[in-house]
């Protein structure tokens, strides 16, 4: 009799526990007013690894992990020297290149000169081969006449020989200046050529000099510092995780109906587990379209309403570059979502507004 009076008082207990936990819920401590959506999540960032696009040894670490830095600050720097050795042998390549290329052009001015000492040979040559000719042809005409001797006839016959001759060597000597001329052309094309292929060495190993040093992609806080002073990596090896203060966000899920309703652009509130009394203010940048949650087989009603869908709450970079003490990654905390925009917020989320 004794156990049967324990168990219905207990029972009691237990109904008048649950109605009253009801009653709390209705009274509107935990409930969601309707025209709004809740979800938990946490505060988190675009995560950015910082590496190397070479491979080297890590000179020095110029940030300390949970630092903030600015876009473009140097955050660590590789060990240069023998870069900097590649560039003084790319320095002496491109200033014997560009010696080569002067002597190129001082041999374009000595080859056209020669040119015009042929012309002027070979203008000679044929102006004496006229005058040979010429001379071969009145002694041929007395030859037939009797009055010159045929040892004169012999002697202009050669001349006028010798002058032809004379002339197709000037004339090769010409061509052959010519040629020179366009060798001399060429090899100033070369050298000019390994002028642009030394500057070109040269800014690629600046580049290299330059990616050497590591520099922050974006502002952003340091989070982790994956490698450390002295130590080797390769190419693409992490040295510095980050992440981007410019892309903030809170991820949370939401049933069926109020995901439907909270498109991009929605106003949402955000409030931290650890400053309750701070909202944060927002807005929805992204909706699933893809339910996160599914049964099975979703036939009836009650299934449908099981479905949650991913919801993302973006907060403004200008807001968060003045409150970064309050805004952390990793921070828990919920998320308050207007459905209807003509409704005053809840007490719940109505505190002290950041602006």
């Amino acid at each position: 009799m004794t156990n049967t009076r324990f168990l219905l008082f207990t029972a009691i207990a237990v109904v008048g526990g649950v109605l009253g936990f009801l009653v709390w819920q209705d009274n509107g401590n935990g409930a969601v007013p309707e025209g709004f959506a809740r979800g938990n999540g946490r505060v988190e960032a675009v995560e950015i690894d910082v590496a190397s696009k070479l491979p080297g040894r890590i000179e020095t670490i110029l940030i300390r992990e949970g630092q903030l830095v600015a876009a473009g600050q140097p955050l660590a720097a590789l060990d240069i020297r023998q870069l900097k050795a590649s560039r003084h042998q790319a320095e002496a390549e491109l200033r014997r290149a560009e010696i080569a290329v002067e002597n190129a052009r001082l041999t374009i001015q000595q080859r056209q000169a020669e040119v015009r000492a042929a012309e002027a040979v070979l203008a000679q040559q044929k102006s004496a081969l006229d005058a040979a000719q010429r001379q071969f042809a009145r002694s041929e005409a007395l030859a037939g006449n009797s009055v010159a001797s045929e040892r004169q006839l012999d002697i202009d016959r050669s001349n006028a020989l010798g002058a032809e001759a004379a002339v197709a060597s000037a004339e090769a000597m010409l061509a052959a200046s010519r040629i020179g001329v366009s060798a001399a052309e060429a090899a100033v094309v070369g050298a000019e050529a390994a002028v642009a292929a030394a500057t070109a060495t040269i800014e690629v190993i600046d580049v290299q000099i330059e990616d050497s040093t590591l520099k922050a992609p974006r502002p952003g806080r340091v989070q982790y510092i994956v490698a450390q002073a002295g130590e080797v990596i390769g190419a693409g090896g992490r040295v510095i995780n980050m992440i981007d203060l410019n892309d903030v966000y809170m991820t949370f899920f939401l049933q069926t109906a109020a995901a439907g309703r909270a498109g991009p652009g929605a106003e949402v509130r955000l409030i931290m587990d650890a400053a309750p009394d701070i909202v944060i203010p927002a807005e929805v940048s992204f909706v699933s379209d893809v339910a996160q949650f599914t049964p099975k087989t979703v036939e009836t009603e009650i299934e449908r309403e099981k479905l949650m869908f991913r919801v993302r709450a973006r907060i403004a970079p200008a807001l968060l570059e003045k409150y970064l003490d309050y805004i952390k990654t990793g921070l828990p905390g919920v998320a308050w979502v207007r459905l209807d925009p003509a409704l005053p917020w809840p007490e719940a989320a109505d505190g002290r507004v950041l602006e």
